[in-house]
């Protein structure tokens, strides 16, 4: 009877994810999905900040997608939603990330390896860039887990401040602000502690700075962008996107 009952709540769930998918514009999915994989590419190039108290590598470039992207969908159909298509989205990008590592296996050569006696480092040095490491990866994966959980439900839990008027800008942007900032933080410190600190050699004081540099430059990418971000909740609460999924869900709470 209990195995019945498991099977039964795991066939409900896989309905509803089903119907998630089908509920969030394409375009958004295609985004968020598509900021992670360049992350972990990016990752492996570390920006050169001319002092030995601050690092940063190249993922914060586009890291401010993925977390707009999240604060989206969490707005919308919730954080347990968006933790979902986190985790969807992490599987996705270990795919490609697989596609990367047995591409570089191939023999042949990268068009940017023709120069006269550096082929051959050249071409492996690329190669190695798209093979990645399995620290990399690995680190990558979890501090993104991680800090879309904090993300999204910080984000949540905000939201529950401004039960007079939840849709405000000032409760969007609220919500956005303080969720990003704590979740690149995070997203950051856990990805420089267990892959810079360890693999790169960076210090703790370099993986703190690097979290902290990465917040602030998350916020300011987010009071950039997160306007247009405001304005695609509004389209969509307008327009009851995901009503089906809102409907399935009353229904299973309902029985």
């Amino acid at each position: 009877m209990l195995m019945v009952k498991h099977m039964k709540r795991i066939k409900e769930e896989f309905i509803e994810f089903k119907l998630l998918l089908r509920s969030i514009p394409s375009l958004v999915t295609v985004l968020f999905v598509t900021s992670i994989i360049a992350m972990n590419l990016l990752a492996n190039k570390s920006i050169d900040l001319n002092t030995p108290y601050l690092a940063l590598d190249g993922g914060i470039i586009v890291s401010w997608i993925t977390f707009l992207t999240m604060d989206i969908i969490t707005k919308h159909f919730g954080p347990k939603a968006a933790s979902e298509v986190s985790l969807l989205a992490l599987l996705v990008s270990l795919f490609f990330s697989l596609i990367f590592f047995l591409v570089s296996l191939i023999p042949g050569t990268w068009s940017q390896s023709y120069l006269d006696g550096s082929q051959n480092i050249i071409n492996e040095a690329i190669d190695n860039t798209f093979q990645g490491t399995w620290y990399v990866i690995l680190g990558s994966g979890i501090a993104f887990i991680i800090s879309a959980l904090v993300n999204n439900f910080t984000n949540y839990g905000l939201g529950l401040l401004f039960k007079k008027k939840p849709n405000s800008l000032l409760a969007f942007i609220t919500r956005t602000y303080l969720s990003t900032m704590l979740g690149q933080f995070v997203d950051n410190l856990v990805f420089a502690l267990l892959v810079s600190y360890f693999f790169f050699g960076w210090t703790i004081l370099q993986c703190v700075t690097c979290a902290l540099t990465g917040m602030a430059v998350e916020l300011i990418c987010e009071i950039i962008f997160s306007f247009f971000g405001y304005k695609i909740t509004q389209k969509w609460q307008k327009e009851e996107v995901g009503k089906e999924y809102f409907a399935y869900k009353l229904e299973r709470k309902t029985h």
